[in-house]
């Protein structure tokens, strides 16, 4: 049923056994999953209301209600996996499923009733209430209940294995809270704004040299946290550890920009609220301004830390 797999399943068909999933912790990500012995579903991570418009959000913690052992976050990592909660533009698949939950029109009937308080009459796969209480039906039926085996029951939501493994990783996510900021973050970030109006100096390293470049300003900003960063850009980059495409940036962060990921030529440092402090190009200063991170020149960004410090 997913937009992102484009796989239709057929729930009259007998399920099989599931291997391990390979590469998953399994029973640590499960874990943080089941519901507490009050019944009560799992209390979302502070990245959860980062992602989910809050209308879903509070539609799949109250779905889940319908079965017990069932955690919203299973539903919610389902929403996101098939239609990124309903902010897709068609919320058609090319295999006919469709709505926010991705179902096929005929799978839909065997699970819409009863129609939950603020849903449709007569249901719809369209209706976000409809298809979330639904699909809580269809986990419910395949294995959700009282946990007995919610990686068969989403391997019956869609038939691949990678997508059981990519919904266990979003649900984890959903369940995990964000740190605020990193070990090191605000003395790199307070480092940098006592720089504030330093004069740009190609290869300098600080005031003893007349100022900094963009790689001086982070190397001796990360220097203060006992960080040794390696002297441009590139090797900045290099040195990581990078983060993955669309992860919460943390002030500290550094921020990269180049015409791709081997021609790296610039360097700030992320000072939170969509601002990066950084010592620009001759004839500037180092500065703190908003940053434009959908830019085509933006790379990526990299945590330093002093384990991951070389």
């Amino acid at each position: 049923m997913s937009l992102l797999a484009k796989t239709t399943i057929g729930i009259g068909c007998a399920l099989i056994a599931l291997p391990l999933l390979a590469g998953v912790a399994v029973a640590a990500l499960l874990s943080s999953l089941i519901p507490d012995s009050s019944g009560s579903t799992t209390a979302p991570g502070s990245n959860a209301p980062r992602d989910i418009p809050a209308s879903m959000l509070a539609l799949y913690q109250r779905a889940a209600l319908e079965c017990p052992g069932l955690s919203w976050t299973i539903l919610a990592a389902i929403g996101k996996a098939e239609t990124d909660h309903g902010r897709h533009p068609t919320m058609r698949s090319s295999a006919g499923a469709v709505g926010p939950m991705q179902f096929l029109p005929s799978t839909f009937k065997l699970y819409e009733d009863p129609v939950p308080a603020g849903g449709r009459r007569p249901p719809t796969p369209w209706d976000p209430v409809d298809a979330v209480f639904a699909a809580a039906r269809l986990l419910c039926t395949h294995g959700a209940r009282h946990h007995k085996n919610i990686e068969q029951a989403i391997y019956a939501y869609n038939h691949s294995h990678t997508y059981v493994a990519d919904v266990l990783r979003i649900a984890h996510r959903y369940a995990t809270a964000l740190p605020t900021t990193s070990a090191v973050g605000p003395a790199v970030v307070a480092f940098a704004r006592r720089q504030l109006g330093t004069p740009y100096v190609w290869g300098g390293d600080g005031p003893a040299e007349g100022g900094f470049d963009c790689s001086g300003l982070t190397k001796a900003a990360y220097a203060t946290a006992n960080i040794n960063l390696p002297r441009v850009a590139q090797t900045q980059y290099d040195a990581g550890p990078r983060l993955p495409a669309g992860t919460l940036l943390l002030p500290g962060d550094l921020l990269f920009f180049g015409t791709g990921t081997r021609a790296v030529t610039h360097v700030g440092i992320y000072s939170g609220r969509h601002r990066m402090i950084d010592a620009p190009h001759p004839g500037g200063t180092v500065r703190e301004a908003l940053v434009d991170l959908t830019s085509p020149t933006y790379q990526g960004a990299t945590r330093p830390s002093r384990r991951g410090a070389r």
